[in-house]
């Protein structure tokens, strides 16, 4: 089994389908996504349909649980800038519309699956602690195991941070998926590939350059 893991998204369409077509063409049979699908990005409507369309498997994160239930009309931006992401938040919920809206506030935290040697994945989007606290890749063992709590999944799959990195502390493998949307080293997409045998499992970061790509 061959699985195709993102996060991070953040309502960039063509940057989603670029990752999307990767796995397609690496006979992914799995789509894993960690959180944060539709907002502030350009496309958040074009992103929806195409994680349904892969059948992608998604948990939520911080900014889709923020774009679910905040309404506009009772936040007071105090400059500029707060303004301007009210009214991304404002039109992004429009373009969504309300069963979207209601869907993404259903999404679950977390999921977790068997692998097929036996261990468990857990996909997050921040930490099996919570949910809207990243794992980074400059955190040392003492303040990821914090994070980690008594979790005892064999792989651990999780967003949040934007930054891409593979982890072993302890039992468990911590793998971060970067991010496909807002990726703080340029115009690259990241995703992770993870294969999956009964005598094991191997992961490959991917970084894929976007060029123009929304």
């Amino acid at each position: 089994m061959r699985i195709l893991c993102m996060a991070d998204i953040h309502g960039h369409a063509e940057a989603l389908e670029r990752v999307l077509v990767f796995g397609e063409s690496q006979q992914c049979t799995n789509v894993l996504v960690a959180g944060d699908l539709c907002f502030p990005g350009p496309k958040p409507l074009e992103t929806w349909k195409l994680l349904m369309a892969a059948r992608a498997t998604c948990v939520r994160g911080v900014s889709d649980l923020a774009l679910a239930t905040l309404d506009p009309d009772d936040l007071t931006p105090s400059n500029d800038a707060e303004a301007a992401r009210v009214e991304l938040l404002r039109a992004c919920r429009t373009a969504l519309g309300d069963v979207i809206l209601s869907r993404l506030a259903r999404l679950p935290t977390s999921f977790r699956m068997t692998l097929e040697d036996g261990g468990e994945l857990l996909l997050v989007h921040g930490s099996p602690a919570d949910p809207t606290t990243a794992i980074t890749p400059d955190m040392d063992d003492a303040e990821i195991g914090a994070l980690l709590e008594d979790e005892s999944a064999d792989l651990i799959v999780c967003g949040a941070s934007h930054t891409p990195f593979d982890r072993v502390l302890g039992p468990s493998r911590i793998v971060g998926v970067g991010s496909v949307g807002e990726s703080p080293s340029g115009p690259i997409a990241h995703a992770v590939l993870i294969d999956t045998s009964p005598v094991g499992v191997e992961v490959r970061l991917i970084a894929i350059p976007l060029d123009k790509a929304g």
